[in-house]
C-alpha cells in the first residue's frame, strides 16, 4: 500500500476547481504540479545511491497557492558550481623542502602528494600529485617559473609554475630502479637522477627523455671493491669545473667522476655511512656528515684521508683515541662568507647520553657553536644565500627549517640568531583543532577590534628584518568583504582568524581554561571520567558578530558566556551548576485526561537556582558523586585583559554516580539576554543577564499531550560518556560505521545516526534518549494561529520533532534587570525523518529573517555606566508585519529531509527527501546574490544546494567521501557561497559553491612567478680564469645529446605527458619547455607560412612563363606584317 507523507495527509485535496479558478494569474499547469508532487505515486526518488537526487513535494492550495504568487526565487542552477580555493595551514607530514633563491618561493612536499608553494603573504599556492605518492625531493628551475618533483613511486614532474594553478607539463616514470636523489644544476638543462642500485641517469628538462649516459655503479667503484656502494645519496657537478660530478654512496665512498672521460678521477673511502655532502664554494674541499655523528673534509689533492675530522658533540677524548660516536648528522650544509668565517649548520649528531634533548640545529660559525633546540623532529633544512651562483662566495643570510609540524626561519645575521616572525597560518594545529565556524560579510569594524587586541599578546624578540620569502605578487582583487573563521582547540583555547581576500591570518586568541582551576596531578579524576584528555577541549562555539556576544560549550558539559570589552577588570566569575536528568523509570507516556499536560514551573525554578550550593552525597558504601561538576570554577578575583571576558559558567553536574552527559546543541540571544543548550538527557535555558535558571527538563517532559511516541520505561546508562578521537591527529581511514561514536554531538547523534536508518518512525525511542540536537531563537509565532510574533526557541530532537517554546520577557528594560522571565512549551509539534538539524526562518516576501539581536556596547566603559543607559535592540522584522500579523515560513532540516512550513497556520508546503541511503552531516541556511538557500553535505559526500521556499534541487556534486570524523565535525557553510573544513589534522581547505566565484578564482590567487633579471656572476679575474678549470667551456649538450650519446634503453623509463602540456601547447604555460613549445610552435607557423609562400612563388613563376611564352609567340605571328595587314 502507497506510504502517505505525514505533512500531506492533512492537505490531500483540501480545495475545490471554484476554489481554484478564482485565484489570481491561474495558471493550469501549477495545478497539475501540486496534484503530481503530493500524490502518493510520486514519491522522491532518494532513495538511490546518489543520496541527493530526492524530489521536492508541493502541497497545493490555500497558503501554498499564495506562496507561489507572493515569492519570486531568483537563484538557478547556473549561480552553482563547487571549487577548492586556496588551503590554509602547515602541510601535513612534510617530507621536502626547496627554495628559489632568485624568485624568493619556497615549495613543501608532503607524505600524502602534495606541493605547497608559499611567497609573500597572499601568495599560498597548493597543488596534488594525482597518484598520491609521497613526495621524495623537489628541485626549482632557478627563475624559470618551473619545478621538479621526485616521488615514492619513482616518477618525476616537471611542474609549470607560471600560472596561478600549477600543472604538470610531463612525467617520467623509472620502472626498473627506484629513484634515491636529484639534482639540477643551476642555468642546466639536464637533470642528474640517482637511484638505488647506485646508477646516474640523466633527463632532459626540455623533453624529459633519459639521455643515453649512464654512470653505472660498478664502472664508479675500483673494480677490486667487492662489496656495493649502496644507494646514491649525493650528486653535485662541482663548482670549480661543471665537467667533474661528485657522488656519494651510502656505505661511505665518494667518486669525483669526470664527464667528458667517463671515469673515476679520483675515490675517497670512509668507514661510516654517508648522510649528506656539500662543497666549499671554491670547488677545492668538501665535507660530508656521517652516521656516527662525525664531520669529515675532504682537500681534492689528498683524497686517502680525510683533511679534517670532527665530532662536534663528541665528547673529547685523549689524543690518538677516537671521540665517542653520537647520533647521525642527517644534513650539513658549509656555506662561507666575504668578510667572516664560513658557517657550517647540521641537523642532528646530539651525544647519545642526552636522551631527553629535544631535535637540534647546530650553527657552527668560527668558534662559536650554536645549538637551536625545536619543538619537533626536523625533517629538512636549507640555507638561504644570497647568490644562485655555487662558485661565489655564498653569503648565507637564512636557515629554512622544515619541521614535522611547522616552518620557521633562522636569521643568520644577528649573533643571537632570532627567528623571523612567520606570516604564514603554520599554527593552526598549535592545539587540535576540535571545531569550526565560518562567518561572511562580517561587520567591517570587528576585524580591526579584534586585531587591535589580540596584537598587544603577540609573542616578541622576533628579528627585525622582513620574511625573506618575498617572492610571487598578490592583489586583493574584487572580494572585499571581511570574513571571519574561528577554531576550536584541544587546550581550550579559541583562535580568530581573518580569512577575507583569501588570505589566513591570526587576529586574536582566547584561552577558556583560564576560567577554571588547574588540574592538580591526582586530582581531577571527575574530569578523566568523561573525557579521557583534554578535559577542557572546545566542542561548540556559537558567535553573534553583531552584539560580540560568544558562547562556548566544552566537552567537560560546561557553557561559558563571554562578553567584549575594550578595559580590562578584575572580578569573580559567576557560576551555575545545573542538575539536568530524566528519571525514565517513573516516566509512562501521559493519557491528556487523566495527567497534567506539563510540569508545573513554579516547581522547576526553585530547584534549578538553588543548584549552585549543592553538595555531595555519601552513601554508606562511600562517596556516590552527586550534584558537582567536572571541573572548578576559580573563585577568587580574577584578572581578565581587555578582549572577551568570561561573564558567567554554567556547568552539568554529576547525577547519582552519573556524569553528566555532553552537550550537542547551543543557541544564544543577546536580544532576549538568553542562552540555551541540550544533551541527550534534556534541555536547559539561563538568564545570563539574571544570572539564573529558567528551564532544566528532561527531553520527555517538553512535550505536552502531544506526544507522538510511546515512551518505554528504561534504567540510565551506567557507562562513562565521552567523545574518543575528538583531538586525535590520525588521518588514517577509519569506517564511518566506527567512527559514529566520534561525532562532534555525542551519544545523541551516534543514535540518531543509527535511528536515521530505520523505515520505521514509530519504533524509534527503544534503545536510546531523545537528544535535543538544533536550537535556534526568532521572533516567531508560538502557536497555531497566533496574530502576532513573540520570542521563541526552536527546539529539534533526534527524533525529528520540532517543539516551540515561548518566551515571555519583561517588556521595559528595567524590569529586564529585575523581573523574571517566563518559559513556557507551546505544545507545537512538528516533524521530520531523521535528526533536526538547523532552523531557520523568512518572511512573507521570501527573504530571510536574521534572528533579534543587542547592539554591542562596551559593559565596562565608565562613561557609560554614569549614564542612564538602555539596551538598544534590533529585532529585524518591521512593525506592520507584527501588527497585521503576516506569515512567515520556517525552514527545517534534518538529517534525512527538509521542509518548509507556514506559520502560525504550521502548514507544510514544501518536503525534499534529501537522502534515505545516508544522512545529512551539516546544514545551512545560507544567503548568496541576496537571495536564500539550503546547503547541505552529506555523508556520502555529496555537496547539495536547495532553493528557497520551494526546495528545488539547484546542485548535487559528489564531492568529498567521509574517511574520518574530523570532515563531519569541522565542515560548515557559510554566506557568499563559501564553506571550508579541516582536511587534515592541520590545514583548513576553503571552497566556493559559487559559479560567479569560481570564474573569478584567477584573479583572487596570487602569481608564484615574476620576471626577475637573474643576477650577473661576479667577475672571476684573469688569474681565476685561467686556472679555475674547465667550467665555463663545457658543453652538456654536446656530451649528452642523442647524437653522442644515444637513446636510453626505452624500457627504464616511460615518458608520460602532463595535462598541463595542452596549455604549454597553446601557449598559456611557462618555464623552461613552455618557451620551448612556443618557439617550436612559432617555428613550425612560420614553415608552414614559407611553405605556402614557395607554393604560390611556384605558381607565379609557372604563370609568369606561360604569360612570356605566349607573348613571344603572339610577337612572332606578328612581326613581318605591316600596320595595314592588321
Amino acid at each position: 500500500m502507497p506510504r502517505v507523507n505525514p505533512c500531506s495527509s492533512p492537505l490531500l485535496f483540501p480545495f475545490n476547481f471554484s476554489t481554484v479558478f478564482k485565484m489570481k494569474k491561474f495558471n493550469f499547469r501549477k495545478v497539475l504540479d501540486g496534484l503530481t508532487a503530493s500524490s502518493p505515486g510520486s514519491g522522491s526518488s532518494s532513495g538511490s545511491n546518489s543520496g541527493g537526487a530526492g524530489s521536492g513535494s508541493v502541497h497545493p492550495g490555500g497558503t501554498a497557492g499564495v506562496l507561489r504568487e507572493e515569492i519570486q526565487e531568483s537563484l538557478t542552477s547556473d549561480y552553482f558550481q563547487i571549487c577548492k580555493t586556496v588551503r590554509h595551514g602547515f602541510p601535513y607530514q612534510p617530507t621536502a623542502l626547496a627554495f628559489d633563491p632568485v624568485q624568493k618561493i619556497l615549495a613543501i612536499g608532503t607524505r600524502t602528494g602534495a606541493i605547497r608553494i608559499l611567497g609573500r603573504p597572499g601568495v599560498d599556492c597548493h597543488c596534488q600529485h594525482e597518484s598520491g605518492a609521497a613526495v621524495l625531493q623537489l628541485q626549482f628551475l632557478i627563475n624559470e617559473g618551473a619545478l621538479v618533483s621526485a616521488s615514492s613511486d619513482d616518477t618525476l614532474h616537471l611542474w609549470n609554475l607560471r600560472q596561478k594553478r600549477p600543472a604538470i607539463l610531463h612525467s617520467l616514470k623509472f620502472n626498473r630502479e627506484r629513484i634515491t636523489y636529484c639534482h639540477l644544476p643551476f642555468q642546466s638543462k639536464w637533470l642528474y637522477v640517482g637511484t638505488e642500485r647506485g646508477n646516474t641517469h640523466i633527463v632532459n628538462i626540455e623533453s624529459f627523455i633519459l639521455s643515453g649516459y649512464v654512470i653505472m655503479w660498478n664502472k664508479a667503484i675500483e673494480l677490486s671493491t667487492k662489496t656495493h656502494p649502496g644507494p646514491v645519496v649525493h650528486l653535485s657537478d662541482s663548482p670549480r669545473d661543471e665537467g667533474k660530478l661528485l657522488i656519494g654512496y651510502e656505505n661511505g665512498t665518494v667518486v669525483f667522476w669526470d664527464l667528458k672521460s667517463k671515469r673515476a678521477e679520483l675515490r675517497v673511502y670512509y668507514d661510516e655511512a654517508i648522510h649528506s655532502i656539500d662543497w666549499h664554494h671554491e670547488g677545492k674541499q668538501f665535507m660530508c656528515s656521517h652516521s656516527d655523528g662525525s664531520l669529515t673534509l675532504w682537500n681534492l689533492k689528498s683524497p686517502n684521508r680525510p683533511f679534517q675530522t670532527t665530532v662536534p658533540h663528541g665528547k673529547s677524548q685523549r689524543e690518538g683515541r677516537k671521540s665517542e660516536p653520537c647520533k647521525p648528522i642527517l644534513k650539513v650544509e658549509y656555506k662561507t662568507c666575504r668578510n667572516s668565517e664560513p658557517f657550517i649548520i647540521f641537523s642532528g649528531g646530539l651525544s647519545y647520553d642526552k636522551a631527553c634533548r629535544r631535535p637540534s640545529l647546530t650553527i657552527m660559525h668560527g668558534k662559536a657553536i650554536t645549538v637551536l633546540e625545536m619543538d619537533h623532529p626536523i625533517v629538512e633544512f636549507l640555507t638561504l644565500c644570497e647568490t644562485p651562483y655555487p662558485n661565489e662566495f655564498q653569503e648565507p643570510y637564512a636557515v629554512a627549517v622544515l619541521l614535522e609540524k611547522d616552518l620557521i626561519v633562522v636569521d643568520l645575521t644577528q649573533t643571537n640568531f632570532p627567528i623571523f616572525e612567520n606570516p604564514y597560518p603554520m599554527d593552526i594545529h598549535e592545539s587540535p583543532v576540535t571545531c569550526t565556524a565560518y562567518f561572511a560579510d562580517c561587520p567591517p569594524d570587528l576585524i580591526l577590534v579584534l586585531y587591535s587586541i589580540g596584537v598587544k599578546h603577540k609573542k616578541q624578540g622576533y628579528s627585525s628584518k622582513e620574511w625573506p620569502v618575498s617572492g610571487g605578487a598578490w592583489n586583493l582583487g574584487a572580494q572585499t568583504y571581511p570574513e571571519i573563521i574561528i577554531t576550536g582547540h584541544a587546550d581550550g583555547s579559541i583562535k580568530f582568524w581573518d580569512a577575507s581576500a583569501m588570505t589566513l591570518q591570526m587576529l586574536y586568541k582566547l584561552k577558556t581554561s583560564k576560567v577554571f582551576e588547574k588540574q592538580k596531578v591526582g586530582d581531577g579524576k571527575q574530569a578523566c571520567e568523561i573525557v579521557e584528555e583534554d578535559p577542557f577541549a572546545v566542542q561548540m562555539v556559537y558567535w553573534c558578530p553583531e552584539s560580540r556576544v560568544f558562547c562556548v560549550s566544552g566537552v567537560s558539559a560546561y557553557v561559558i558566556i563571554y562578553k567584549f570589552s575594550r578595559h580590562e577588570i578584575t572580578t569573580e566569575i559567576v557560576s551555575l551548576e545545573v542538575r539536568l536528568q530524566c528519571d525514565v523509570e517513573d516516566i509512562i507516556t501521559p493519557e491528556p485526561e487523566t495527567s497534567p499536560p506539563f510540569p508545573d514551573l513554579s516547581s522547576q525554578l526553585p530547584s534549578s537556582r538553588s543548584l549552585s550550593g549543592s553538595t555531595n552525597t555519601v552513601s554508606s558504601e562511600g562517596v556516590t558523586k552527586d550534584s558537582i561538576p567536572c571541573l572548578s570554577v576559580k573563585t577568587r578575583p580574577v584578572r581578565m585583559p581587555p578582549g572577551y571576558q568570561a561573564d558567567l559558567v554554567i556547568q552539568l553536574v554529576w547525577v547519582d554516580g552519573e556524569p553528566p552527559q555532553q552537550i550537542t546543541s547551543l543557541a544564544v540571544s543577546s536580544a532576549y539576554g538568553i542562552v540555551a543548550f541540550g544533551n541527550c538527557t534534556g534541555l536547559v535555558v539561563v538568564d545570563f543577564i539574571q544570572k539564573t535558571v529558567l528551564l532544566s527538563m528532561g527531553t520527555i517532559d517538553l512535550y505536552r499531550s502531544s506526544d507522538l511516541y510511546q515512551r518505554q520505561p528504561r534504567s540510565p546508562r551506567k557507562n562513562k560518556q565521552f567523545i574518543a578521537g575528538l583531538t586525535e591527529l590520525n588521518d588514517s581511514p577509519v569506517p564511518l560505521e566506527l567512527e559514529r561514536c566520534k561525532s562532534p554531538t555525542s551519544e545523541a547523534r551516534e543514535n540518531s545516526y543509527n535511528r536515521s536508518r530505520s523505515s520505521s518512525i514509530s519504533s524509534i525511542d527503544k534503545d536510546s534518549k531523545e537528544a535535543v540536537t538544533a536550537l535556534y531563537f526568532m521572533e516567531s509565532f508560538a502557536r497555531k494561529n497566533d496574530s502576532t510574533v513573540s520570542p521563541c526557541l526552536f527546539v529539534g530532537t533526534s527524533l525529528g520533532m520540532v517543539l516551540l517554546i515561548s518566551l515571555n520577557l519583561p517588556s521595559s528594560d528595567e524590569q529586564r534587570f529585575t523581573e523574571p522571565v517566563m518559559v513556557l512549551p507551546s505544545g507545537t509539534l512538528l516533524s521530520l525523518k531523521g535528526a533536526v538539524l538547523t532552523f531557520s526562518c523568512m518572511d512573507r516576501t521570501g527573504s530571510l529573517m536574521q534572528p533579534p539581536h543587542e547592539v554591542w556596547r562596551d559593559p565596562n566603559n565608565a562613561d557609560e555606566n554614569e549614564k542612564t543607559w538602555k539596551r538598544k535592540l534590533v529585532m529585524n522584522y518591521s512593525s506592520a508585519s507584527q501588527e497585521t500579523g503576516d506569515h512567515q515560513y520556517a525552514i527545517i532540516c534534518s538529517e534525512k529531509q527538509a521542509k518548509v512550513f507556514s506559520l502560525p497556520s504550521q502548514t507544510c508546503l514544501y518536503v525534499h527527501n534529501i537522502t534515505e541511503a545516508s544522512f545529512i552531516l551539516q546544514a545551512e541556511v545560507v544567503v548568496m546574490c541576496n537571495s536564500a538557500c539550503l546547503a547541505c553535505f552529506c555523508a556520502n559526500g555529496h555537496i547539495m544546494i536547495m532553493s528557497l521556499p520551494s526546495l528545488r534541487p539547484m546542485l548535487d556534486v559528489n564531492y568529498l567521501p567521509l574517511t574520518d570524523m574530523r570532515i563531519a565535525r569541522t565542515f560548515c557553510f557559510t554566506n557568499e557561497g563559501q564553506a571550508l573544513y579541516l582536511v587534515s589534522p592541520t590545514e583548513i581547505q576553503r571552497l566556493t559553491y559559487s559559479q560567479e566565484m569560481c570564474d573569478n578564482i584567477q584573479d583572487m590567487l596570487g602569481d608564484l612567478f615574476t620576471p626577475i633579471e637573474t643576477p650577473e656572476a661576479q667577475n672571476r679575474g684573469f688569474l681565476k680564469g685561467l686556472f679555475g678549470g674547465s667550467g665555463q667551456t663545457f658543453d652538456r649538450e654536446e656530451l649528452f645529446g642523442e647524437a653522442t650519446a644515444g637513446k636510453a634503453s626505452r624500457s627504464l623509463a616511460q615518458h608520460i605527458p602532463g595535462p598541463g602540456s595542452i596549455e604549454g601547447m597553446k601557449g598559456a604555460a611557462g618555464g623552461v619547455m613552455g618557451e620551448l613549445t612556443r618557439a617550436r610552435i612559432a617555428l613550425d607557423e612560420r614553415g608552414q607560412r614559407l611553405g605556402e609562400l614557395e607554393e604560390k612563388t611556384a605558381g607565379m613563376m609557372t604563370s609568369a612563363e606561360a604569360f612570356s611564352k605566349h607573348a613571344h609567340e603572339l610577337m612572332l605571328k606578328y612581326k613581318d606584317k605591316k600596320w595595314y595587314q592588321f
